[in-house]
C-alpha cells in the first residue's frame, strides 16, 4: 500500500549479501582476470559470466505482480538476477510479467498461508527475499495485520527455516509517525484509519529487526507511477514525514541494496527531490548510521 505524503493533500494509492555480493563479487573477479589477460580472454569470460547467470541462486520476490513489486522483478532480470516471483494469481502474474524470460520463475504463494507453505515456495535455491506486499483496502479492517504484519513474519520465518539470511522489505515513512510527534499529520492519520496500516507494519519491521536476518527496510514516501523527476534522498528512520518517490526507483534501491554491504541491517528512509545531487548508491547507503 502507498500513498502520497504531504500534509496538504495527501491522496491514497495501493501501493530486502551479508558482504559484497557473491554474484558481483564472482563476476568481478572474471572480469578483472580478463582485463588483466587481454580482449580474447574476455570474450571467453565475457561467455562464463553469461552461462553463469542461469546457475545463480535466485531472487524471491514477494508481491510481485503489485505496481512496485513487477517494478523489482523487471529491474533484477535486466541486471541478469534470476527470480522467483511469488504471485497469488498466475494467470495474473503471466500478463503483467514476461512469462517467456527464462530467468523468470512463477511461485503461486500467499503470504497469509503461513511459514511452512511460503519455506517451501521459497526454497533452497533462493539467495535473498525482496518483500513488497501491501493489503488491498477493503472492508476487512484486519487486511494490514494479516498481510502488512503477520505476513511480513511469515515470510521472515521462512527464510529461516530454508536459511535464506537476506531480506529486504519495501515500508513506509511515517510507520513510527506516533513517535516522531506526527500524531497529526494528515496522511498519518488517513492510513491509519484503514485498520491502522502504519501500526501493522511498524510490527512487522520489529520482528525483521529482532530476528537476527540480514535485513533493508526501505521505507518510500508517497508512490507515484511516473518516471522519476528527481534524485533519491536517502535519510536515517524516522526522520521523513512528507515527500514523494517514483515506484521505479523504489525499486531501484531495492535491487541496488542487494548489492552492497553498506545497506545491511539498516532503515533507509527515500524521496525524491528534484534539487537533490544524484548519488551513488554505496554512498547513499554508507551516509546512514543505523541507531
Amino acid at each position: 500500500m502507498a500513498f502520497s505524503l504531504t500534509a496538504r493533500n495527501p491522496t491514497f494509492h495501493t501501493h530486502q549479501f551479508t558482504a559484497l555480493s557473491p554474484f558481483r563479487a564472482k563476476s568481478l573477479s572474471i572480469l578483472n582476470f580478463a582485463k588483466m589477460e587481454g580482449s580474447e580472454i574476455t570474450e571467453v569470460a565475457q561467455r562464463v559470466g553469461d552461462d553463469d547467470l542461469s546457475l545463480k541462486k535466485k531472487i524471491f520476490v514477494a508481491g510481485a505482480t503489485g505496481s512496485t513489486g513487477k517494478r523489482i522483478v523487471e529491474q533484477l532480470l535486466a541486471k541478469g538476477f534470476a527470480v522467483k516471483a511469488g504471485v497469488r494469481d498466475l494467470d495474473k502474474a503471466k500478463t503483467t510479467l514476461s512469462s517467456s524470460n527464462p530467468s523468470l520463475q512463477f511461485v503461486r504463494v500467499d503470504v497469509t498461508d503461513g511459514s511452512d507453505k511460503l519455506a517451501e515456495a521459497i526454497g533452497d535455491d533462493t539467495e535473498a527475499v525482496v518483500c513488497a506486499t501491501g493489503f488491498r483496502p477493503g472492508w476487512d479492517l484486519l487486511a494490514p495485520w494479516k498481510v502488512d504484519n503477520f505476513g511480513t513474519v511469515n515470510l521472515v520465518e521462512a527464510c529461516r527455516k530454508v536459511n535464506v539470511n537476506r531480506f529486504i522489505l519495501i515500508s513506509s515513512i511515517l510507520v513510527n509517525g506516533a513517535a516522531m510527534g506526527q500524531l497529526l499529520n494528515p496522511a498519518y492519520i488517513f492510513l491509519n484509519v484503514f485498520g491502522l496500516t502504519l501500526v501493522a507494519k511498524l510490527q512487522a519491521e520489529n520482528h525483521i529487526r529482532k530476528s537476527g536476518i540480514n535485513y533493508t527496510i526501505i521505507r518510500p514516501g508517497g508512490l507515484k507511477n511516473d518516471p522519476p523527476t528527481g534524485n533519491v534522498v536517502m535519510e536515517p528512520e524516522d526522520t521523513l514525514y512528507e515527500g514523494s518517490i517514483s515506484r521505479d526507483q523504489v525499486a531501484e534501491v531495492a535491487v541496488e541494496s542487494l548489492a552492497y554491504p553498506e545497506s545491511s541491517y539498516k532503515v533507509v528512509e527515500i524521496v525524491a527531490r528534484p534539487e537533490a545531487p544524484k548519488r551513488a548508491y554505496y554512498d547513499l547507503f554508507g551516509s546512514i548510521v543505523q541507531r
